[in-house]
């Protein structure tokens, strides 16, 4: 029997380039809200869901413990691969409408396996390049 019962990510932590324009992306783009803010420490905690995303500016105290700021994208770095979040619509016309207005390139939308089965998929980028899976409901619950 394994100890650990895992029901779904609890948050991630970001290491960003520019808070506001991560700000902006993350909760202007995709919705989250803020939800927590620790300034002294270079912490700020967004709601994504049932989990959270979390945001370290690479200067803040945080993020300097951390190291070297996020490879360069132009120069192939990543941060991380990429994380998805669950949606709990996928209207395919309506989500590019979203991103095109503020200023995020919609992916190809594929057929993807998830933590809930397969269902639809689009990967967009986050301001510092790292990839985020827009993950739509799944076709038929995988349990």
């Amino acid at each position: 029997m394994v100890p650990l019962d895992i029901r779904g990510l609890d948050h991630v932590v970001l290491r960003v380039t520019d808070l506001e324009r991560s700000l902006a992306f993350y909760c202007d783009a995709l919705g989250c809200t803020a939800e927590r803010r620790l300034d002294e420490l270079g912490l700020v905690q967004l709601r994504a869901g049932d989990a959270l995303i979390d945001l370290v500016p690479v200067d803040s105290p945080l993020g300097r413990a951390g190291g070297a700021p996020p490879p360069a994208v132009e120069a192939g770095g990543r941060n991380v691969d990429h994380f998805a979040v669950r949606l709990a619509d996928f209207d395919e016309v309506a989500l590019r409408a979203h991103l095109d207005a503020h200023g995020v390139e919609p992916g190809a939308v594929e057929r993807r396996y998830g933590a809930e089965g397969n269902g639809p998929s689009m990967y967009i980028r986050d301001p510092d390049g790292n990839t985020v899976e827009l993950k739509g409901p799944p076709e038929s619950p995988s349990r």
